[in-house]
Parts: structure tokens; C-alpha cells; sequence
């Protein structure tokens, strides 16, 4: 199979990426960050594939440092789903920041899978605000 990382689409989608990849929690030094999109089967399909929007995300992330693990699904019952992580250790010095937002992450979804009768914030990092923030990137790197 050839790699996918010189498409032109793969390039364009992983520019777009760049920002949204380095968002990563507040004091955490670029440690300790993930991406996650769910999409239509369909949509992935015109964006180019689960295999493309995967490469373009390892490519991304690299551009940032990170030490990646990615995963890519079609089918799955929340559509297709792709995701990168930064699989870097953190240092002593942002190790506190990464655990902080990792807790804050479990807990809202602990809350929603519970079901508790509480308002639940969408934390930084939903999966549902990166699809969004994802299709808006994507949209306007092909504009």
C-alpha cells in the first residue's frame, strides 16, 4: 500500500491539523494531548479515507514532537472513527497538568454514561468539539 503522507489532500489536511493537535492542556508543555474525530462513514470517504485522515494526522502530530499511536475505524457504530496521541512520558514538571486534565475528561464522561441529573460541561478536548473544530479546518484548507 502506498503511503499516503506526499498526497496533496494528506498535506493540505495535516496543515490544518497543526493548530488544533497543539492545543493541549493548559500548563502541560505540549505533553498529554489526543484527537479525536467521529465522522460519517460517507464524509471520511470524501475527505479521502480513514487511512488518509489518519496519515494526515501522524504527520501533524509529528510536525509538533509528539510520539504518536493512531487508530482508524469505518463502520463503527458512531460512524468512522480516527484518532492520534501523544504517547510521550511528561516531565515532573507538567505531570500534574496532564493528570488534571485527564481526570477532568473521565469525570464529565463518567457523568454522561451515568446518567446523573447534573449539568455536565463539555470539557476541552469532547470529541464532539474536535469533529467540529476538525470539519471547520478541513473545510477551510480546501477553500
Amino acid at each position: 500500500m502506498a503511503s499516503s503522507a506526499k498526497n496533496p489532500r494528506c498535506i493540505a489536511m495535516a496543515e490544518a491539523l497543526v493548530p488544533l493537535l497543539g492545543s493541549c492542556p493548559k500548563d502541560a508543555g505540549g505533553f498529554g494531548d489526543s484527537f479525536q474525530v467521529n465522522l460519517d462513514d460517507e464524509e471520511a470517504v470524501e475527505l479521502g479515507g480513514v487511512e488518509l485522515i489518519r496519515a494526515a494526522m501522524r504527520k501533524a502530530a509529528r510536525q509538533l514532537d509528539w510520539k504518536v499511536d493512531t487508530i482508524g475505524w469505518i463502520g463503527t457504530r458512531f460512524g468512522t472513527m480516527v484518532a492520534v496521541r501523544d504517547t510521550r512520558e511528561a516531565p515532573e514538571a507538567h505531570r500534574a497538568a496532564v493528570d488534571a486534565a485527564m481526570y477532568e475528561l473521565m469525570s464529565a464522561t463518567a457523568a454522561r454514561v451515568s446518567g446523573e441529573p447534573r449539568e455536565v460541561p463539555t470539557p476541552r478536548g469532547s470529541v464532539a468539539l474536535m469533529t467540529q473544530e476538525f470539519r471547520a479546518a478541513v473545510a477551510e484548507a480546501n477553500a
